[in-house]
């Protein structure tokens, strides 16, 4: 199950809560994987720079909201305003990998980021899966612009050996401030429709409709329908559309796309194998927007679908798993054991994380696979961390083994239990008792009481 966010936020701040925009209080089963794009995110060069140096304010909101829920941000890419934020759950970990991230500027035909796309790549379960979010061009007359641009992002190629183009992913999401306005239709005509909420009237002026029936290109990708009202533009605060002196006409300029590279469906006409061995399928479940934010311009948008997989990796590449009782009163064990083509490296690590851990980085401390190495046969591996860096105080934890040449966690182990260090509590609470005995009885008598 995977939840995808589009938002235009006009460089304001995380609201205070967006347990409605990610579904958290959904009755239904939870997800196993967020993507959120945004736009326009506070790019001032000040801002910029220190969101470069550390995470910007809308990662570590995201964060802080996901990972007591048990997701990770598996990645993330940015670009001035363009921010692409990628979580999943712990237990997808070892089975996602080769995850690339890309970003092309179009804005000032090609050298400024005001506008383009920002794009996370990875296999998912050995299959290919690609999400790219876009800001393009604004204003009514520059629909070849968008399409343009938006070819231009298509044609950019990751780094890095034997990583197929963006078209030639099973799965590729589009989504973003795509900025397709409607058409031909005064603002009184477009205003008096979604008052009656005859949306299907505006659709066939949809800038978007319009070229996906006449460019090539397009044609396979597909979106839900739009039965909600156009997300562009209100009045800040409200649901009430531009009340400005410009009084710009609503749009749907907020969209999420997708296309499954259908190569089974193509064979099947060549003879070759039937449709039953897709391996892959997409479903819509739900395309909304949320009119309860008002931050900015914009409404987000959230799209809600079902990736059926038949998985074509379905044993992690290293598994491990914690030795014996551990606590801070003594070194502890780790034994691992990798698939007999695991591209090792010496670069490679086991992390000790928090079971609400955040990010890969966000590790409490960790051994070097090959330094920290004590015992070693055909099946298995031990390595040790030290005493001296587990935590006094005890509490719930994990493993992952980061695979250097892979770039990502490639195993994890099940939650444990650290135990709290008591001889060091102890002592803490017996000092504790010694300072308050040697406090005087009478502290009113001190004069900077």
């Amino acid at each position: 199950r995977l939840h995808l966010v589009t938002w235009n936020v006009g460089t304001a701040f995380p609201p205070p809560d967006v347990s409605s925009l990610l579904q958290l209080n959904s009755l239904g089963p939870t997800m196993d994987m967020y993507v959120v794009g945004l736009q326009e995110v506070n790019s001032r060069i000040t801002n910029f720079l220190s969101d470069l140096a550390f995470d910007d304010p809308w990662s570590i909101f995201f964060m802080t909201v996901l990972s007591p829920l048990g997701y990770i941000k598996l990645s993330s890419v940015r670009m001035q305003g363009l921010l692409l934020l990628i979580f999943v759950k712990h237990i997808h970990l070892p089975f996602i990998r080769d995850i690339h991230t890309h970003y092309t500027r179009t804005g000032l035909y090609g050298y400024w980021g005001n506008k383009g796309g920002v794009t996370v790549r990875m296999s998912l379960y050995g299959h290919t899966v690609c999400f790219i979010n876009c800001h393009l061009p604004a204003h009514m007359e520059n629909t070849e612009q968008r399409l343009d641009d938006f070819e231009k992002i298509l044609e950019m190629q990751f780094e890095g050996e034997n990583i197929p183009s963006t078209l030639d992913h099973d799965v590729l999401f589009w989504f973003g401030d795509l900025n397709f306005r409607i058409a031909d239709y005064g603002i009184h005509f477009v205003r008096e429709s979604i008052n009656n909420k005859r949306y299907s009237l505006l659709w066939e002026k949809d800038q978007l409709n319009m070229a996906k029936k006449k460019e090539a290109f397009l044609q396979e990708f597909i979106e839900g329908p739009l039965q909600f009202k156009p997300t562009y533009k209100f009045d800040l605060y409200s649901d009430v559309y531009d009340t400005s002196e410009k009084k710009r006409k609503p749009a749907w300029t907020d969209r999420i796309l997708w296309r499954v590279k259908n190569l089974c469906q193509r064979a099947s006409k060549e003879g070759e194998f039937s449709e039953e061995e897709q391996t892959i399928s997409v479903t819509l479940n739900n395309y909304i927007s949320h009119m309860s934010y008002g931050i900015s311009d914009h409404k987000p948008v959230t799209g809600t679908f079902e990736l059926e997989l038949k998985p074509l990796l379905s044993d992690p590449l290293v598994t491990l798993n914690p030795e014996g009782e551990w606590s801070a009163a003594h070194d502890v064990l780790i034994r691992y054991s990798a698939v007999p083509d695991f591209p090792s490296s010496a670069w490679d690590w086991i992390g000790l994380y928090k079971v609400s851990f955040r990010h890969v980085n966000d590790y409490v401390t960790y051994a070097w696979v090959e330094d920290d190495e004590i015992s070693s046969n055909k099946d298995s591996k031990q390595v040790y961390m030290s005493a001296a860096e587990i935590p006094d105080t005890g509490g719930d934890f994990l493993l992952c083994y980061y695979s250097n040449n892979l770039q990502s966690i490639v195993g994890i182990s099940h939650p444990f239990q650290i135990q709290p260090n008591r001889t060091l509590i102890e002592k803490d609470l017996t000092q504790e008792e010694n300072s308050w005995m040697q406090k005087p009885d009478n502290l009113e008598s001190h004069d900077d009481f």
